[in-house]
């Protein structure tokens, strides 16, 4: 009687062709999602510097004003009289706006943006700086 030969006794390979091209998709995956990380559609200011804690939350509602003193509400351009109806329908439920403003920004209208902000209901306010 004749007996098979079991295939534990065979050796196994390990191919490495298969593994590169799976590092080379997850390198590629990676890389895709960190470009989409970047916020290329952020309006250019020139913050203040000063030392401020990092935010690690979500991503806070946004006032910025720029050195022509154009107001932007999460980076959508408004008028000064719309301010308010945008921060109420874009308003996060903690309430916390940050404000960035140039620092060439007139600051009448930075106040007036934040009282609007306060009057759409919001509650605490930061101030976006440049790190040192």
């Amino acid at each position: 009687m004749k007996f098979k030969r079991s295939r534990a006794a065979r050796r196994g390979r390990i191919e490495i062709i298969p593994m590169i091209d799976v590092m080379f998709f997850l390198l590629a995956t990676f890389m895709l999602a960190s470009l989409a990380m970047q916020r290329l559609d952020a309006v250019r200011i020139t913050l203040p510097a000063g030392r401020a804690q990092a935010l690690n939350a979500h991503e806070p509602l946004t006032i910025s004003v720029d050195s022509h003193n154009v107001v932007f509400v999460n980076h959508l351009r408004v008028q000064a009289d719309q301010i308010e109806p945008a921060v109420k329908r874009l308003l996060q439920p903690d309430g916390n706006v940050v404000i960035a403003a140039d620092d060439a920004a007139g600051h009448g209208v930075v106040v007036q943006a934040m009282l609007a902000a306060r009057r759409a209901g919001a509650e605490r306010f930061l101030v976006a700086v440049h790190r040192e």
